[in-house]
Order: structure tokens, then sequence, then C-alpha cells
């Protein structure tokens, strides 16, 4: 759908040429000049949670390409296998230090919990002769064992982390000197001749390490657990508040002690693949391992204040710090210049991923909106007195109120069989009036966030459009259900937008199928004017079927598609643009099933709700005003970005949000007549309007009441929405 449109007709319907299809050459030209978005997709691309470690993965990739190049050896095949296997070692003992840090605490036994397990391996194979694969297993019960005696001191004892996992430190340690002192003859070399000791040792996958392919397979499984599980949930909390954990119903207690049982486990794992490749241990085996994983989880962006951090970034932390030494250590750097370059390395990772943490939302703020060109036809005159057919009146001026003060927001009305009258409100309820004068009012349903298109289905359930959350109904007792809040993902786009984050408008087809817009999938309910600035086609049109619960987006890429109306033929749409201030017809049955063509444009105020009336013609919401000053703004996107920077965007670009009309429109697409309030004084920032029985109800997003006004001419004894007749054999009501 085209971001622009060019008219030189008033707010009539456009000949059958103007169906929606190719444009001029260099009006396109320009178009995709301005469409094309590098900005945006810098904004969706760094908003991604997986691209929080932007600047310990830049430095991880900056050691890879400088060894690369300063040492040949560094990038050969052989070396990167080696490396491999090394790094997985190394890998498993970070995920481990990782997963306590996000619960909050710290483990500085990772170290001698590595040497211990190694050593205790080694012992149950040579000393104890116990087979493999059950040696395997008590070494990664031992490990457990190791990591419970930590969490149980932190968790149940109250401990600080700190101080107890350095005095659990001394304390392996010791044990593994003991041992060492002891064994040191039978774990100086071992022979095994076991294939599952090979295995561990230096098997293969496709050429890669079966330690390194071990250590995806747990990357993956670290990466579920922590992101899709209760147990991960609940360990992110407890890092990120033991106190709000605790009152949400959380065992800390148990969660602290599961996490260092996980980290004893993986410190387990490590000493075994260890032990396999190295057939050896001694006291010496992970000594100072644990500043080096320290090192590499804090590079990788894992917070020390605990809530905060993935297994994938302790991944790339341990690679920058394996492979930066095994570049060092190519070049023939000794071992006190590696120490002093893994600490310059730190010291200046951290700074940096600091510093993007802290503006890399400020950076997303700046150039997520990213205007494009948008062209209007000649600005219809509204002046009274002028002969357009817009003329400015005062009909609305003494409208009758119903509800005044008692309602916010009410963005679209709807009436019942029984002429019961419904609207929505700030407050995510559902507030129906009745009795003489829709003077008694009542909380028909809470249904939360902010409900906007209404409409009945052929049941009396009511069919509610809601913000942020999607679509429902309300059954006639009030109570209500979810019918969707996701359509299928537009797979050619950084940003995912399954879910349904701004459900506008609906109507539902003679055959019992609802059509409902979403206005933008790029910005939520509180930040929608923003999509104006951008002028850009982030809306869709989106079909639920009830018959099957399956929802499926039906047209992509349209500019703010707000109002929704199955026309009087019954085998079409009328979608209003708001920011393109035009009206599309959309055929979803027919001869003519799929086709989109220009039904009226050239508006001269923003479009909102588009509703049948009685006559077979339609009602039109204008909720704002166009002026000389938007129309050029909308031309010049860069200059809308400079502006929005620094002004009010109501102070300059929406002046006549307050300042709306009805308009009335035939079927030929001719405007009728128009109803106005000047100044909004009554009824300000229309959104919406329902014929029925002979009156006009109005509303409005910002009112805080709905208007009615007696129409003048005489008319079916009905609503225009159907509502005294079946939905199977003709329209049902519009939203």
């Amino acid at each position: 759908m085209t971001a622009s449109v060019t008219s030189r007709r008033s707010a009539r319907r456009p000949p059958e040429r103007n169906v929606i299809g190719p444009q001029p050459i260099g009006k396109r030209i320009r178009e995709l000049r301005h469409r094309a978005a590098p900005q945006q997709v810098f904004a969706e691309l760094f908003e991604k949670r997986w691209m929080e470690p932007a600047i310990p993965l830049a430095l991880l990739i900056a050691v890879i390409v400088f060894f690369s190049v300063t040492t040949p050896a560094f990038a050969t095949p052989e070396n990167l296998l080696s490396s491999s296997a090394e790094l997985a070692e190394i890998a498993f003992v970070c995920v481990g230090m990782a997963i306590v840090m996000i619960s909050g605490g710290i483990d500085l036994s990772v170290g001698s919990m590595f040497g211990l397990c190694n050593m205790i391996m080694l012992l149950l194979i040579t000393i104890g002769g116990v087979p493999v694969l059950p040696a395997i297993g008590v070494t990664l019960l031992a490990g457990a064992i190791l990591g419970s005696v930590n969490g149980g001191i932190v968790a149940y004892l109250k401990a600080r982390p700190f101080l107890t996992t350095l005095v659990t430190l001394i304390i392996f340690r010791g044990v593994l000197n003991l041992l060492d002192l002891n064994f040191a003859a039978q774990t100086a070399t071992v022979f095994v001749t076991d294939p599952v000791w090979e295995w561990f040792g230096t098997g293969k996958v496709a050429g890669i390490p079966f330690s390194f392919i071990t250590l995806l397979v747990v990357l993956l499984l670290g990466h579920v657990v922590l992101s899709r599980s209760r147990l991960g949930w609940h360990i992110t909390a407890v890092g990120a508040s033991r106190r709000a954990a605790r009152h949400a119903g959380i065992r800390v207690e148990r969660v602290l002690l599961v996490s260092y049982v996980f980290a004893g486990l993986l410190c387990a794992l490590a000493g075994i693949f260890y032990a396999a490749r190295l057939s050896s241990a001694s006291a010496r085996v992970g000594e100072g391992l644990e500043l080096n994983v320290l090192t590499a989880v804090i590079l990788g962006g894992i917070s020390l204040s605990g809530g905060k951090g993935t297994v994938w970034r302790a991944f790339i932390g341990a690679a920058t710090i394996s492979l930066l030494g095994k570049g060092l250590l190519l070049m023939n750097v000794g071992g006190e210049t590696l120490q002093t370059a893994l600490a310059i390395v730190l010291i200046v990772a951290v700074g940096l991923d600091i510093k993007w943490g802290k503006n890399r939302g400020k950076a997303i703020q700046k150039v997520y909106v990213n205007p494009t060109v948008v062209e209007y036809g000649p600005l219809p005159d509204v002046r009274q007195g002028s002969g357009s057919p817009f003329e400015i009146n005062d009909r609305l001026r003494d409208a009758e109120s119903i509800g005044a003060g008692e309602v916010e927001g009410p963005e679209d009305v709807v009436l019942d069989r029984q002429g019961r009258l419904y609207c929505g409100t700030r407050q995510g309820w559902i507030v129906r009036f009745s009795g003489e004068g829709f003077r008694h009012k009542e909380i028909f349903a809470r249904i939360g966030g902010h409900p906007l298109g209404l409409g009945f289905d052929s049941d009396e359930n009511l069919i509610v459009c809601v913000g942020g959350m999607g679509l429902y109904a309300v059954a006639p007792d009030g109570t209500h259900r979810k019918l969707s809040d996701e359509t299928g993902r537009t797979w050619t786009r950084l940003r995912d937008d399954s879910r349904l984050r701004m459900a506008d408008d609906l109507d539902i087809t003679p055959g019992g199928q609802i059509y409902f817009s979403e206005a933008t999938t790029r910005f939520d309910m509180a930040d929608w004017v923003l999509d104006g600035v951008e002028g850009r086609p982030n809306g869709r049109l989106v079909r639920y079927d009830p018959a099957t619960g399956q929802t499926r987006t039906v047209v992509r890429d349209l500019v703010f598609p707000n109002g929704i109306c199955s026309a009087h033929d019954g085998e079409s749409l009328l979608i209003a643009q708001t920011w393109l201030c035009r009206i599309l017809r959309y055929w979803h049955s027919g001869p003519r099933q799929g086709r989109i063509e220009v039904f009226m444009d050239n508006f001269p105020g923003y479009l909102d709700n588009i509703n049948r009336s009685s006559d077979g013609a339609y009602w039109v919401a204008l909720n704002g005003m166009r002026s000389p000053a938007y129309d050029l703004a909308m031309r010049m996107p860069t200059f809308r970005r400079r502006m929005m920077k620094r002004i009010p965007r109501d102070e300059w670009l929406y002046p006549s949000m307050n300042h709306g009309c009805v308009v009335k429109v035939s079927d030929e697409g001719e405007v009728l007549e128009t109803f106005w309030d000047p100044g909004g004084e009554a009824h300000a920032t229309i959104t919406s309007m329902r014929e029925h029985d002979g009156y006009l109800y109005i509303g409005g997003l910002e009112n805080n009441r709905v208007g009615r006004i007696k129409l003048d001419r005489g008319g079916p004894r009905t609503g225009a929405d159907g509502s005294a007749r079946t939905a199977s054999t003709t329209p049902a009501t519009v939203s």
C-alpha cells in the first residue's frame, strides 16, 4: 500500500482508474528513497533483547579478526578445533557462574570445584576401579553436592555469598591438596582404554569436538530454562529483588539453592571433560580459574547486582577470554602480560558496555520514529459561506449529553436490540446506559486495556477491539473471553508483529466473519500519534473466523487503518486511513475478491470510524482537521524529524485534534451533509458515531460523555447497524 496520495478532487469518489496500483516512476522513486529506512532497521535491530550484548559481541569479533590477521597460526583449523575444546571447559564453568549471578549471588569456589571434580573423576577410575559411565554420574553428583553446600549456606543460613564462597574455595582447595598429596602418583598420568573415555577426551561429531557439541546443548537448555520456564523466571525475579519475589510467592531459598547446584553440576561436567582430555590431575588444576570466569561473565554483560543476563552472554565472555588468551600465547606473550591484557580488556569492555546499556534506549528512541513523504491534494475549504461540501456549521453544538462526567474516553458507541447504549472507557470498562434518557449507568464488563471498536454479532455477543490486548467477546451476561491476540508474523521484518498491539475497529460481515483493523504494529496506545509523524504503512487488516478460531492477516502495509465498515453490498469493506485522509474499499468476496481501490480521498481532516446509515449511505468521523502547515510538514520528512525533537507535536502538527465533525457520504462517494461542533465545545475529538432509531450517537477518545442528536429526516425505527434484524441477511453492527 503506497504511503502517499495525490488528488485533485475534494473527497469525491475517484474514477475506476484510481484503483491502487503502479505509480508514476518519478513519484515512485521519491517514495522509495524516503521509505528506505536504514535508521529504522538500526532501531528495530538494537531493540531486540538478543542485541543487548552488542559491545561484548563486537569485542569478540574484534579479537578473532585481530589474531587472525596478526597471527597466522590462530585461524588454522587445527588451532580452532583445539581452542573449541578448551573453550567448552571454561564455558561450562562460566554458565554456572552466570546462573548464580543472575539469581543475585556469586560463587568464588568454581575453580576449586572444577579441580576437585577433576580429581574425583580420576580417582574413581584409577583407585576405585569404577567404570567410566558410573564414574561420570558419581562425579556429577559430587559437583551437585558441592554446589548445594554453597547454596544451603547462602539460602538457609542467610550468609553473604561472597564470604561464603570465599571460605568454601579455601575448604575445597584444601581437600584437593590433601587428595593430591596422597594420590599424586596415581593421578599424575592415567591410561584408560574405555571407548567412552576416549569419546569424552578426543571424540568429534562432524569434525567438531564432542565437548563443544555438549556445550551447545547445555547453552540451548540453559536458554530454555532461563527464558521459557517457571524456574528460570523465578531465578531472574529473585536476582532482581528478593523481597518482591518473596511477596510474589516465590520460594527464594529453594531458587537460590537450585542456582548453586546448577553451578556445581556444570563445574563437574567441565572437570570430567578436562580429565578425559588430559588424563591427569593435580592440586593446581583450576587454581585462579574463578578470576578468569568472573572476568568472562562480567565481560559478557552479566550484572553483578543480579536479575539480568543470559547463558549466551556468558558464552560470549568465555569465548573472548579463551580466544584472547590463546592468541596471546601464540604471540609468545608471558603470563604476567596476559593477565595485564585481560585486565585492560575487562576495564575497557565493561566501561563501554555500561555506557551502551545506559544509552541504548536513548539511541533507539532518537532514530525509531522515521518519517516518510505523504502528499495530499488541495486542502478543501471548510469556511462558512465557502460553498464547499464540508462547509462548517454548528449542528452538534446543542447535542444532548449522555453520562456527562461519568465516562472517560468513549472511543466507540453501540446500541443493542433493546436500545441500550454501550461504550468503552479509559479504565478498561464497558459501560451500559439504559432507561429513560439513558440515566441508568452500570458497568457491563471489566476487560482491561482501552476498549475501542465495538459491534454485536448475531448472538448478541459484544465484540470488542481492545488496544494493547486484541479481540474480545462479551456475552450478554457480562462475562468476557479472548478471541485473539495474535496473527501471522511478517517474516520479512525484524520486528515480530505477530502480537496485536493496537486492534482498533471492527465489523462483522453477513457471513459472520469478523474483520478488524490494527492501526499500527510499531507503536502502542500511548504513542499512537507518533505513527502519524511517520506516515508509514505500519497497519493491517485482520480477519477472525469464529467458526475455526483462526486469525489471519488479510491486507498488510496500510497507513493507519482505523474505521472498518462492512458495505451495504455485503461483499466489500470500507477502510478509513487516518493519516492519508482517505477511504479504501476492499472486496472480501464476490467477483472482485481481493481487489483494493480508493473509495474517497482528500478529506479535510483525519478519519476515524465509519458506520452505515439507515438509508444506504455511510457516516464518517473526522477526529481533527488538516491545516496548510500539516500538509506542508507531511511532505517534508526531515523537517518533521527535527521538529518533533524540539516542539510538542500537538503544538504544531496536530493543532486541531479537538475540532472534528461527522460527515455523511453516499455509496457513490459523494458528501451528503456534515455535522460540526466549532471549537469542540460540546464534543471534542469525535472518533465515532452510530445511527439508531432516528438519532445519531457520538463518541470521542478524549470526551467525557456520549452525544446524541435528533436526525431531521424520518427513517426506519431500527438501527442502521441492523440491530433489529438478523446478521445472516444484513451486515451486523459496525464499529
